[in-house]
């Protein structure tokens, strides 16, 4: 009996101490941590107020340079917004630079607390910001370009006294075509179904000209002539 109660007492003693060493060893590496927390939270709280202080100095920068008004005569951010999507490109870039400094915050902070597999997939985040950036920028300059065609393409067959609605609907045709191509290059820019956007791009050359080959083949030379002359002295006059 006395050897029973002292296997008993020896093993909730090893029990004790089990636990004991457990809530030793929680503790101890507790203690490592707060350092690191703490330096993490820093590098947080600093990072968060410069991505933001940078995204807004972005945005009001776009403003200043007009950017927006360039696009705003394009008509399609109206259009955006009559359907509930409606945005600025000043907005969009200053929030595409601010949510890149924040993700690039985010990897020092899942650096500094050793979390490897979240560093990583943050890093793959960073990395697609830019081509995001990029294909706004393409965006943008389509639409700048898309809209100067339209104006010149109108223009310069009001000049060759040519029917207002041919103006319209040729000057609608150019900027569109325009437009549409850059969308395709963002979304090459993106990565977005790529291989299909190739052959999307080349069906649509290929459309316009046989298009093109029709209208001159079936009697339209004579007044494309007449329309391109304008066109260009139009261009020339503007230069």
């Amino acid at each position: 009996k006395t050897n029973k109660k002292g296997g008993v007492f020896m093993n909730s003693t090893n029990w004790a101490g089990t636990i004991v060493l457990s809530f030793q060893s929680i503790w101890d590496k507790f203690v490592s941590f707060v350092p690191e927390l703490l330096s993490a939270l820093i590098v947080l709280i600093i990072g968060l107020l410069i991505a933001a202080s940078l995204g807004k100095l972005v945005a009001k920068l776009i403003k200043t340079l007009k950017l927006d008004d360039l696009i705003d005569k394009s008509g399609i951010l109206e259009k955006m917004e009559a359907g509930g999507l409606g945005f600025s490109l000043s907005g969009l870039i200053g929030w595409l630079v601010k949510w890149f400094f924040i993700v690039v915050i985010l990897i020092a902070v899942a650096d500094i607390l050793s979390w490897d597999q979240v560093t990583d997939f943050l890093s793959a985040v960073a990395l697609y910001i830019p081509n995001v950036l990029i294909a706004v920028i393409i965006l943008t300059v389509g639409l700048i370009v898309g809209q100067f065609i339209h104006n010149i393409v109108e223009q310069g067959i009001k000049v060759s006294h040519a029917p207002m609605a041919s103006a319209k609907a040729l000057a609608a045709i150019s900027k569109w075509a325009i437009i549409i191509f850059t969308i395709m290059a963002a979304l090459i820019q993106l990565g977005v179904a790529v291989r299909l956007i190739e052959i999307l791009f080349t069906g649509l050359v290929a459309m316009l000209a046989l298009a093109g080959g029709l209208a001159f083949g079936l009697g339209g030379k004579d007044k494309a002539a007449k329309w391109l002359e304008a066109i260009e002295r139009e261009v020339s006059h503007r230069s």
